[in-house]
């Protein structure tokens, strides 16, 4: 076993949490003000249940970008190449995924379409071609004002997300999704291995008043002085 793919057998696919809510953002704001949603995914076609979910929740239409998602450059070169030739008024992404965590696409997104991004929003609101956007900093909350087109990343509180109904799963059926064939992108990493994390050591208990033993163990068992 060269441990060099994530093992996918048994797993069920969901709609990656964060995206979930910039989705149901996205929709109110259409709602709201009028509009289009189009969802857009880079994965085979056994990632179609899960955008089809998307349709169901309210999506207009979706795109599939036909290929496996290898990094993250990759998947927003894709994303990037659809956007651009598109009019978009926005760009709205989860903060990060929920298996990797890492928290580069939206901004990578951006910086290929030279859009101005704004991460880790927690509130939206768009008036006269304007977002105005809130953002936790440490210590407090951040408000940026952002013209249209640009990028944002949803996070926890900027919307609750939907549960399909049956009439939006039904109409989910018949909702264009288009699959689009990917553009040649340079491979920017390559997986060494996966592995599960070592298994958690038992705990070694020492009393405040022995010195001499706890300096002896951070130094000769755990190393750390």
């Amino acid at each position: 076993m060269t441990k060099k793919s994530f093992v996918t057998q048994g797993i069920q696919y969901i709609i990656n949490p964060s995206d979930e809510i910039a989705l149901t953002r996205a929709l109110e704001l259409t709602e709201k003000d009028g509009g289009s949603v189009t969802v857009i995914n880079v994965g085979d076609n056994s990632t179609e249940a899960t955008i089809r979910k998307a349709l169901a929740i309210g999506a207009t239409d979706a795109v599939r970008v036909n290929a496996a998602p290898r990094d993250a450059f990759f998947v927003a070169k894709q994303i990037a190449e659809y956007a651009g030739k598109n009019s978009f008024d926005l760009i709205l992404c989860g903060r990060e995924s929920i298996d990797y965590n890492g928290s580069q696409v939206p901004s990578m997104v951006a910086e290929m379409l030279s859009l101005p991004a704004v991460n880790s929003v927690k509130s939206l609101t768009i008036e006269n071609g304007t977002a105005t956007l809130d953002r936790e900093i440490e210590g407090g909350k951040e408000v940026v004002t952002c013209p249209l087109p640009c990028v944002v990343s949803a996070t926890e509180g900027m919307a609750e997300p939907r549960i399909p109904n049956m009439r939006g799963i039904m109409s989910a059926r018949t909702k264009p999704l288009t699959v689009a064939e990917p553009v040649d992108v340079e491979n920017m990493q390559q997986i060494v291995s996966y592995d599960k994390p070592q298994p958690r050591t038992q705990v070694k208990l020492i009393d405040a008043a022995n010195v001499a033993a706890l300096v002896d163990a951070l130094h000769n068992e755990a190393k750390v002085i």
